[in-house]
């Protein structure tokens, strides 16, 4: 039989899930994913992602693929699938591509966002979209800290000790900090990551932020290699895998930004 592999772009806010990988309770978005595709290919599809999201991470532009033997136009698994999943996930892309492509080993880099809601007051019609820091932040601290972390560098002192990476060595090519308000957006782009690696770095950001340490800080964090000397890891309401980079020879939509400004009402979002 002739296999088909098909590549999609999903968006699903992650609060309600176990995260993206599968689980034997079926509670993960993977878990959902795989039975709306199977249901419009007629056959049991599973599927292979960019990036494996935790519990309570949220995603503008995950990419999977997934092999079937079944026909069907790219319509099919963007409305059709749709139709089957929950309303807070999303098909918003397909494409036949070669079967060379891979979601995971062929991204060139991954996105992401964090989103940080600076006030008093906690958040409620943004709760579980966003993380929260009481105490007023300087985000031009924050953003000279972050210019020690660029580069290829060992990122063991952020990285879980859960982390299954055979190494901790990672390419960080922009780490951006802004304020919008009362927001602060972190927005942060490596080849790829380690587990927990971007809510690790959140949370010493606002270490430095919150003037408990230095702009230094992090870069001794990251020549120490030690998990334990860093900040706890940071809340996961207010992250989002918002983008993944593939050879443009592909052909896959670039997507993420649109998506945003849909989620939130500032356009500097």
């Amino acid at each position: 039989m002739t296999t088909t592999r098909v590549a999609l772009g999903i968006e699903y806010d992650g609060s309600a899930f176990c995260g993206w990988q599968t689980q034997p309770s079926r509670c993960a978005v993977q878990d959902h994913v795989e039975r709306a595709l199977s249901g419009i290919a007629g056959e049991t599809v599973e599927t292979v992602c960019a990036g494996r999201t935790d519990a309570g991470v949220h995603a503008l532009s995950q990419v999977v693929h997934f092999d079937t033997g079944a026909q069907r136009p790219d319509t099919a698994w963007v409305r059709g699938g749709n139709t089957l999943l929950p309303s807070s996930v999303a098909v918003t892309w397909a494409r036949i591509v070669p079967a060379e492509f891979h979601a995971r080993y062929s991204a060139l880099r991954r996105s992401y966002r964090y989103v940080l809601l600076n006030r008093a007051v906690r958040p409620a019609a943004d709760a579980g979209k966003v993380g929260w820091f009481h105490l007023p932040l300087d985000e031009g601290r924050m953003q000279v800290a972050a210019r020690g972390l660029l580069g290829e560098h060992d990122f063991s002192a952020f990285r879980s000790s859960e982390c299954q990476a055979r190494s901790p060595v990672r390419t960080l090519h922009a780490l951006e900090i802004r304020r919008s308000g009362d927001y602060v957006i972190i927005d942060i782009c490596a080849n790829a990551f380690l587990h927990h690696m971007v809510r690790n770095i959140v949370g010493a950001l606002i270490y430095v932020g919150k003037g408990a340490q230095d702009a230094g800080w992090l870069s001794e964090l990251l020549e120490g290699r030690d998990r334990t000397r860093a900040a706890p890891t940071f809340d996961a309401a207010g992250l989002y895998l918002s983008g993944v980079e593939y050879d443009r020879a592909f052909g896959l939509p670039t997507s993420g930004g649109a998506a945003w400004t849909a989620l939130h009402a500032s356009s500097e979002l």
